[in-house]
């Protein structure tokens, strides 16, 4: 696997290094000195990077299996912001030191079209960047910012194309513009299946709600089955979708959700829900007999790609029980006795999500569940607070620890302590696996 990754990884960098063969090739303008040059391979360079943004968020499987698809979608986010610094660089240089190629004016309606191209990218990829970082402090709603997105990435990405193809610096000559435009139809290609053809696979794939029940600590789950199809292939437990309900799946209204249940129970799959936003908010809502699309399975944050584990331990808040959830009921589906740690932190235990049903696998598993609740009832004789290293050590016996495969899923002040709390315990970094609790 970890092969896999390094190709990858190696892939990726041709392709952003790729553009950078059109300055290679043939000569160099004249009268240009390095960091003309310079500018313009930032320029470049920041543009290829833009354009392999549309591939990480293709959900290409082949691509997300050595990362997990949560990872692909931070680097996402991180690439993005290195991007956007490679391009206004580019332009900071030229506004500097070569003010005269920006034009005597800004004005759209006097200045020449290709140096409006190359600002209006400039801007719409910013705003794509800016408004995708802060949607929360802006109070974006989640739709609204998903076709915002979209409309600032497609437009900026037509708009940069126009501007390095006008600018014609160094894509005139009839081979070099042909490569350009070789990896630009890449990136359209890339774009038309993001947008088009995976969206008609679902739309011609639909599923149909069977059951909303609700749960604990405004937590619901809801169950869907397959319409006129076989259902999810490949599913592993602890894997996640993207959902879409009462919504078209050309329609940017799909969200992920860690898959409840277990790949025993299929064609059915569960989703456990927490009613906190816009769209969650409303889950108790939906109904029996409405109509959902899947997208789906995705990540690795699972127990089947861990086999060779002695057992497993998973560090859990709130709703970031979920995949454990799927976990554990699979190997209750299989007889899987593997011991099993499951520590579960939670506000109160009227908070704690499937409790009585944790309860019942108590029984059928080998499980040593562990509630950790920050306020505890005056009666209450378990384990306070927060995950910390006394806790671990406390329960996880220590010729097991370097064997055990750690799960961490919830927010991230608790994944990030259950981390150190383990490497201190002398966890290999291998052995232990963090889900995004939130990356869309």
């Amino acid at each position: 696997m970890y092969w896999r990754a390094a190709a990858w990884i190696g892939i990726y960098l041709l392709l952003v290094l790729a553009p950078q063969a059109v300055l290679l090739l043939g000569e160099v303008p004249p009268g240009r000195d390095f960091w003309w040059n310079f500018s313009i391979s930032l320029g470049f360079a920041g543009m290829a990077m833009m354009g392999v943004q549309f591939a990480l968020t293709a959900r290409v499987r082949r691509i997300t299996a050595p990362f997990g698809i949560d990872i692909i979608y931070l680097f996402h986010r991180y690439l993005a912001w290195i991007a956007l610094a490679l391009v206004w660089a580019h332009f900071a240089i030229l506004w500097v030191g070569y003010e005269e190629a920006l034009g005597p004016t800004i004005d759209p309606r006097e200045a020449p079209w290709e140096l409006t191209a190359g600002r209006a990218a400039l801007v719409l990829f910013t705003l794509a960047v800016v408004t995708s970082e802060w949607r929360k402090q802006l109070r974006l709603e989640y739709g609204l910012w998903r076709y915002a997105h979209v409309a600032f990435a497609t437009l900026g990405f037509a708009a940069a194309v126009a501007h390095i193809l006008g600018i014609g610096y160094f894509t005139a000559a009839p081979p070099k513009r042909a490569l350009w435009l070789s990896v630009t139809l890449v990136w359209v290609l890339l774009l038309v299946w993001v947008r088009v053809a995976r969206p008609w696979s679902e739309k011609r794939h639909p599923w149909r709600v069977v059951e909303v029940q609700p749960e604990r600590n405004d937590t619901w789950t809801l169950a869907v089955e397959p319409v006129g199809h076989s259902g999810l292939k490949g599913f592993m437990p602890g894997q996640f979708a993207w959902l879409t309900l009462r919504a078209s799946p050309f329609g940017l209204r799909e969200h992920p959700f860690s898959i409840a249940s277990a790949p025993e129970d299929l064609p059915r799959i569960e989703f456990g829900i927490k009613a906190l936003g816009d769209f969650t908010g409303r889950i108790g809502e939906i109904r029996p007999g409405e109509t959902a699309y899947v997208d789906a399975p995705y990540g690795i944050f699972s127990i089947d790609r861990n086999r060779d584990a002695a057992g497993f331990v998973g560090i859990v808040g709130g709703v970031g029980v979920t995949p454990m959830m799927s976990m554990l009921r699979s190997m209750a589906a299989r007889g899987d006795r593997r011991p099993v740690w499951l520590f579960y932190g939670n506000k109160s235990g009227e908070a704690v999500a499937f409790r009585e049903e944790l309860g019942c696998l108590r029984e059928r598993l080998d499980l040593h569940l562990v509630h950790i609740l920050e306020q505890p009832p005056q009666d209450w004789r378990g384990e306070t607070g927060y995950v910390s290293r006394d806790l671990l050590e406390r329960h996880l016996p220590a010729e097991l620890r370097t064997r055990l495969h750690h799960f961490l899923c919830g927010p991230a002040p608790m994944t990030a302590a259950a981390e150190e709390a383990l490497h201190a315990l002398g966890v290999p970094a291998h052995r232990i696996q963090t889900e995004v609790f939130e990356f869309a």
